[in-house]
């Protein structure tokens, strides 16, 4: 893949996920500046806040299902505030989104601390995503709890 075909598949994946909290019926918007913060996604009424990073992959075929790789930045998954950040990755695959995997930011680095999930190499965790039919594994663990988990989000009825 080209570094511009990188680009217009993140952006892709942005506006996927983007569409998803809005028919959740909360409110987003992309930052001017990106320091890690993809979409930043507001429950207006209430003023609650999330901040999301958006990880996005093609999918690679495989004997039983297919996988995706992510990249994430140390720096970013150690950075905890008191505004926890929602990992959510998602893959393209024959021609249309996997489900999202929606993750808090201390639950993966709980994962990759103490489960030892993920590839660590200098300033960056890479996760390898196998989708086999109706789950999601990652280093050997189940992340299937996490597809689609929009606990953090609840739907909001306008």
């Amino acid at each position: 893949m080209t570094k511009k075909f990188n680009q217009y598949l993140g952006k892709a994946g942005h506006l996927a996920v983007m569409s998803e909290f809005l028919m959740l019926g909360w409110n987003v918007a992309i930052p001017e500046v990106d320091f890690g913060d993809d979409i930043f996604v507001v429950q207006d009424e209430e003023g609650t806040l999330r901040r999301v990073q958006v990880k996005t992959a093609t999918a690679n075929n495989r004997k039983s299902g297919f996988s995706g790789q992510f990249s994430v930045s140390i720096t970013n998954l150690h950075n905890i505030t008191n505004i926890l950040v929602h990992f959510v990755f998602i893959t393209r695959h024959n021609g249309g989104w996997t489900k999202p995997v929606i993750i808090r930011q201390d639950d993966l680095l709980n994962h990759v601390t103490a489960n030892k999930v993920g590839s660590v190499h200098k300033e960056t965790v890479t996760f390898y995503f196998s989708y086999p039919p109706g789950k999601v594994i990652c280093s050997g663990l189940d992340f299937s709890p996490y597809m689609e988990d929009y606990t953090d989000f609840p739907a909001v009825i306008h």
